[in-house]
Formats: C-alpha cells, structure tokens, sequence
C-alpha cells in the first residue's frame, strides 16, 4: 500500500502506557475472541463476557509498550485513518449528510473507553457510546503471525472494518439493529450481528475503492492481503482452530467466505447502497 508522506490523521489519541478498568463492547472483532474462547471451555459466552468486564489492573510485570518501535505502524494508522475520513467526508456529502470524524484510540495492554474497560485480548473495537475506534497496535502482530495475514493492507483492512461501524453508527444503522436484538433470543440475535459484520466488511471494501480511486493507494497483492485477512477471521476457520468443528448458529461475524465476499463486493462496485446486508437472504 502506498502510504508514505500521505496526510495523518490528527484524530489519534495515544494513551499506550496508560493503565485502563467492565466491558460493553459493540461491533468490532473482540467480542468474535471472547465468543470463541467461551465455546472452547463450554461455558456461557455472557459469563465469560461478564468476567472480562470485571474491575481489572495492570498485569503485574507487563512490559511498557515499545512506543518507539511501534512508530512506523503508528504513522501508517494515521494515514489509513485520514483516508477513511477523506473517503466517508466525500461519500456523506454526496448523501447530503455530514461525516462526524471518529477519533482513534492506540492503548496497550487494557484501557478505558464509554463502553467499559477492555483488554488488548479482546482485538480492536468500536465504541458506539463514544464513537472512537479502540486499537492496540501489538494485534497487527497477532494477524501476521496467528492469523498469518501479513502485509500493510490487512491491518489497513483492520482499521476500515471498525471505521465501517462507525459509519453504521452514523447512520443509525446501529442503533436500530441493537434495538431489534434486544427483543430476540440467541439465535436470531447472532444472525443479525452477523449481518452488521458483513456489512463493516463490505464498508471497508467500499473505503478501498474510492481511496484508490482518489490517492491511488493499492499495490498488487493488497486485495489479496485484504481477503486473507477477512478469510482469516471467519467464525467457521476460528472455530475449527479452537474446537476442531464449527457451530453455525453461535456465528457472530460471519464465515470466511462470506466476509471476503462482502469485502470484494464492496471494493468492485464502491457503492453504499449495494451492501444492505440486512435485506437480502443470501448473506
């Protein structure tokens, strides 16, 4: 991805140092960790949740974060994260509507945030209470080597798929899915999580396609970076890593097909209408 020497973002709040403390997370790939480890011990996800939210401190003997060493990826989030909002100013405008910038959170360890406390093991998140999208840059680590999924454009994948909520959150997109889930028991519940996930997927995919079309931004291999990345953390590939077979009616996020699908949807035809993921019976 070409990337140096483009504008940063100054919508980046660095607290990494900074010790965080009950956890109500929405959207985001966290809660697809916290979902999996839970079925891998045959316990109520909830129960797990509920014990991650719980008061937390400092590890004892955590290393302090190497800030320096993490440089070059810090400057890379925020250039990503200017380019989404370039892309979404420029899409919201054309909807008439007004882009609110998000801000980006880089913390190590656990940190703070309007929906409760969170730790760095439950991945990046999205805040709807706060609009901030919450990263610790050592999961970029995690997706080159557990995930292996390496390359600049799957982390930037990474940062567009949360900015995706964001937009739902903006257009209320969110709040009426929440809503709709409170009055529907599990299954159906997982299912429209799932949707909401495919379509921060397909958003990311939309992203993509106007930062190329405005900054010419993609090398070869990007793409591929981006669908390995969103094949990666499918519910049905994590599942079978973690328990050697898969639970369809406990999917969150979607399987991998689906979410490299709905990202390359998103990339070929850049048009926000096309990704109504929440009418349509062939997710």
């Amino acid at each position: 991805m070409r990337w140096q020497g483009d504008r940063e973002s100054e919508n980046i709040e660095d607290r990494r140092g900074t010790p965080g403390g009950p956890m109500v997370i929405t959207g985001g790939l966290g809660t697809l960790v916290i979902v999996l480890v839970s079925l891998y011990l045959g316990i109520d996800p909830t129960a797990l949740l509920q014990q991650v939210g719980g008061p937390q401190g400092p590890m004892p003997g955590a290393p302090a974060p190497d800030i320096e060493g993490q440089r070059e990826t810090r400057d890379f989030v925020a250039v990503v994260l200017a380019d989404t909002e370039d892309v979404w100013s420029d899409l919201f405008r054309q909807m008439d509507r007004q882009y609110e910038q998000p801000r980006l959170v880089l913390f190590n360890g656990e940190v703070q945030s309007a929906c409760g406390n969170a730790s760095a093991a439950m991945g990046p998140f999205y805040c709807p209470r706060d609009h901030k999208v919450y990263l610790d840059l050592t999961f970029f680590d995690e997706l080159r080597t557990r995930f292996r999924a390496p390359g600049n454009f799957a982390q930037a994948y990474v940062v567009a798929h949360e900015i995706g909520h964001h937009v739902q959150n903006q257009l209320g997109t969110m709040e009426k899915m929440e809503a709709l889930k409170a009055r529907l028991g599990p299954r159906s519940a997982n299912e429209l999580s799932v949707r909401l996930e495919l379509q921060a997927d397909f958003l990311a995919g939309v992203w993509a396609h106007h930062a190329q079309r405005m900054k010419n931004i993609i090398e070869p291999g990007d793409i591929d970076a981006a669908l390995q990345a969103a094949t990666a953390i499918g519910d049905d590939r994590l599942q079978r890593q973690s328990q050697g077979y898969i639970v369809p009616d406990s999917f969150t996020h979607g399987t991998s097909e689906q979410r490299a699908r709905w990202f390359r949807k998103g990339f070929e035809t850049g048009d926000i209408s096309a990704g109504d993921t929440f009418n349509t019976d062939q997710l």
